[in-house]
């Protein structure tokens, strides 16, 4: 069995380092707020190239943190609106609407799966305050683009990053790319600790402030709190892990993109539609220190009709594949007020997309049976 995504493989792979790093702070008798945070901490900004990143406890936590940072500082106030892509995982708007915020949906890119900004701007009422660019199945959203109608509107530009570490465009990487940016590291994620785990990177001092307070009851000296703060802290066991994990993501990313590439180049199957690859004019540099793809294929996305079926087809031959994501949030129950939208081209994609194998251990070998087998798919 090929399976979708083995954890415990490449949890392996890092050993005997990640069991070393877990038993140095079992040893150290210290589990939070201590130095392994305080490491990775710097060791994540230093590879962002952005002054501040803050370890918290989820990615949706990161997101969250952001806006209430900015709430506390007046730039954004109840009610205000944030555009955001319709077609994204459920955290990116649940962030805001934890906030009392307003999310406003906008329609994504067909090719790109991310938002398109050539809807943004349409969207953009006296009440727009933000836009969050999410970089979905590792892509990175076309920030250019954004940022340049962020400051025509003066908006603040919120990267969602939970999908993307270790993406960059024009030498500059996710985290570095707008005023403030929420991470995951879900075990799952390319850079995924061994739990839940998220951080928040940003320039902006006094923001970067205001969050290592609220992740810690709204407090930085014991007892003394300044803000309505909640319990979101990256603990000492998943920012050990993740030290170690960042070493290597660089290489775990270029060899995504060998992979992705890979099945761009051969599955041929007319019933597929293969996704794009912004990488392709740089792929001979695939050996260079100083090649970072843009899309770093978090997951390897295929659309078609017959989606049910090929899932099935495939796990008949020894393949995992899974569906991201099934019911996009405008349909979900939790936002039962949205079900009557209409956002065609958000539906197309969560009713025809399927997620195939693709991770830092999957052989070539491997990869070319998926091929082989959905080539025959019909």
């Amino acid at each position: 069995m090929i399976k979708f995504l083995d954890l415990k493989k490449i949890n392996s792979s890092y050993e005997p380092d990640l069991s070393n790093a877990i038993q140095h702070v079992i040893d150290s008798g210290w589990y939070l707020l201590g130095e392994e945070l305080n490491l990775f901490e710097q060791e994540f900004a230093q590879y962002n190239k952005i002054k501040h990143c803050i370890g918290v406890a989820s990615g949706l936590d990161a997101l969250s943190l952001i806006f209430k940072a900015y709430m506390e500082m007046g730039r954004i106030k109840t009610g205000d609106e944030v555009i955001v892509p319709a077609n994204t995982f459920i955290a990116s708007i649940l962030a805001i609407t934890f906030n009392r915020l307003k999310p406003v949906l906008v329609e994504p890119n067909l090719e790109t799966y991310t938002i398109n900004p050539e809807k943004i701007e349409k969207a953009i009422t006296p009440k727009t305050r933000a836009i969050m660019a999410v970089h979905l199945y590792g892509r990175i959203a076309e920030m250019d683009t954004i940022n340049k109608i962020a400051k025509k509107f003066s908006l603040l530009v919120i990267e969602d990053a939970a999908q993307a570490q270790g993406a960059a465009i024009n030498s500059k990487r996710t985290g570095s790319l707008g005023d403030a940016c929420g991470f995951s590291f879900y075990p799952g994620k390319n850079l995924g600790c061994l739990g839940d785990g998220g951080a928040v990177t940003t320039k902006d001092n006094t923001l970067a402030e205001i969050i290592r307070s609220l992740r810690n009851y709204g407090s930085v000296k014991k007892y003394y709190h300044d803000f309505q703060g909640l319990n979101s802290r990256l603990d000492e066991f998943q920012a050990a892990v993740l030290r170690v994990k960042l070493r290597r993501l660089d290489t775990d990313n270029i060899y995504r993109q060998k992979i992705a590439r890979f099945y761009i180049q051969n599955i041929t199957n007319p019933l597929i539609f293969l996704p794009e690859n912004p990488d392709k004019e740089i792929n001979n540099q695939e050996n260079s220190h100083i090649f970072i793809p843009s899309h770093v294929w978090h997951l390897f996305i295929v659309r078609l009709e017959k989606r049910e079926k090929l899932k099935k087809y495939l796990l008949e031959n020894g393949i995992e594949s899974l569906i991201h994501y099934p019911v996009p949030p405008h349909k979900q129950k939790a936002f039962k007020n949205w079900n009557n939208f209409s956002l065609p081209v958000t539906e197309k994609i969560h009713n025809t997309v399927l997620s195939l194998p693709i991770s830092p251990v999957i052989t070539l070998e491997e990869a070319s049976y998926v091929v082989d087998v959905v080539n025959k798919f019909n």
